[in-house]
């Protein structure tokens, strides 16, 4: 029954289709598809759910083309903002480097610009500090030539009345270009190596040069012995190492003796014993200067001080009295300083041999040379 009725609409579809071709298999479709079979022109049918099918494959192919198309397109369009951005942050980087390279660069170049400024204005310091100097001195020499000091008689040739401490100050400026030319030429003596005997001639020119100090510093100190005690006469570094208008021969010993090697154990032991000997003569003293201070503390406050003081004028009168005769001791205390300081040095030449002396006195010049240039380097600081 079903086959016949499958042939009623075949036939019915020929006769109304006006022909049919008959291929001579029968078809088989999928569940759920229809086919429509329409005449062309030409004859053929064509299948259009095959069509279909295939229309729509094609066209599931072209956009899927154009969708593979615009995601490159992106894909690349992000590859190339995410180079952008990197590059961007590189550039930032180096021109954030370049930056701190100036800075630091002008930095440095302020720094250099202000330290030879600091430098300049130090070295003119110095400079004007030297002429002033010069000045000075010129100043002093014009002023006793011209008369203004009279030279006493005797000891006192070389103190003046009116005011003993310039005249000092004179004198040992003289005193020291003198004593500087005299360790220049022994200091070339030494390093040309003269002869023992024209050494020595040059050793003592020098001892005795020293022996003139001690003696215009006596005489000084009978005129102002507070200019003289304290070093007024000396820079600033200088008397800070002073010790009763000098420097401590036993400090100077030790600064020898470093300086003299090699020495005999002979030698060794005479420069020891006469540095412990003269520092014992240095303590002694500076107890006495000490004792004297303490007594003048005492005679000064033994009557009532401050506003309700009532000491009437002939016990203040006598009170000053003992404590000038007190203090007059000061001359006394700064005389035995300098024989003590004018013996060690005796001593000294007799333990060590003419080059050695020679070599000390050099060493002892040296040294407070070095004192002196370190005092004008400070006066001349720069001051920020």
């Amino acid at each position: 029954m079903g086959g016949s009725l499958e042939n009623v609409g075949s036939a019915e579809m020929c006769s109304n289709g006006g022909g049919c071709m008959d291929t001579g298999q029968h078809l088989m479709y999928p569940k759920g598809v229809s086919m429509v079979a329409l005449p062309l022109g030409n004859g053929h049918v064509e299948n259009w759910a095959d069509s279909g099918i295939a229309d729509n494959s094609q066209h599931t192919d072209d956009t899927s083309t154009d969708i593979d198309t615009d995601d490159k397109t992106q894909c690349n369009r992000v590859k190339n903002g995410a180079r952008m951005v990197v590059h961007s942050k590189v550039q930032i980087k180096d021109k954030a480097e370049d930056q701190k390279t100036l800075r630091r660069l002008a930095q440095n170049r302020e720094a250099a610009r202000k330290s030879r400024l600091r430098k300049k204005a130090y070295v003119q310091q110095l400079e004007n500090s030297r002429v002033k100097l010069v000045q000075l001195e010129q100043e002093l020499q014009r002023a006793r030539q011209q008369g203004i000091f009279i030279a006493n008689q005797g000891d006192q040739g070389h103190l003046t009345v009116g005011n003993g401490a310039l005249a000092f100050d004179i004198d040992y400026a003289h005193w020291a270009d003198e004593h500087q030319r005299m360790l220049n030429d022994l200091r070339t003596a030494v390093n040309s190596q003269m002869s023992d005997n024209d050494l020595h001639l040059l050793v003592d020119g020098v001892m005795a040069h020293y022996n003139e100090l001690f003696r215009f510093k006596s005489i000084g100190a009978k005129a102002d012995v507070f200019h003289i005690l304290n070093g007024m006469w000396r820079t600033p570094v200088e008397k800070w190492f002073m010790w009763l208008g000098g420097f401590r021969s036993s400090e100077l010993l030790k600064i020898i003796k470093n300086h003299l090697e090699p020495l005999t154990e002979q030698q060794l032991m005479g420069i020891c014993n006469l540095q412990q000997s003269s520092q014992q003569a240095e303590d002694a003293l500076t107890q006495g200067m000490e004792a004297l201070q303490q007594s003048l503390v005492e005679t000064l406050s033994s009557t009532s001080l401050g506003p309700t003081g009532g000491a009437n004028v002939a016990d203040y009168m006598g009170q000053m009295a003992i404590a000038m005769g007190k203090l007059s001791d000061l001359e006394s205390f700064l005389h035995q300083a300098d024989l003590l300081k004018q013996q060690t040095l005796q001593q000294l030449q007799r333990i060590l041999t003419t080059r050695q002396t020679a070599r000390a006195l050099l060493v002892r010049n040296d040294y407070i040379s070095r004192l002196r240039a370190l005092s004008s380097l400070w006066l001349a600081r720069p001051r920020e």
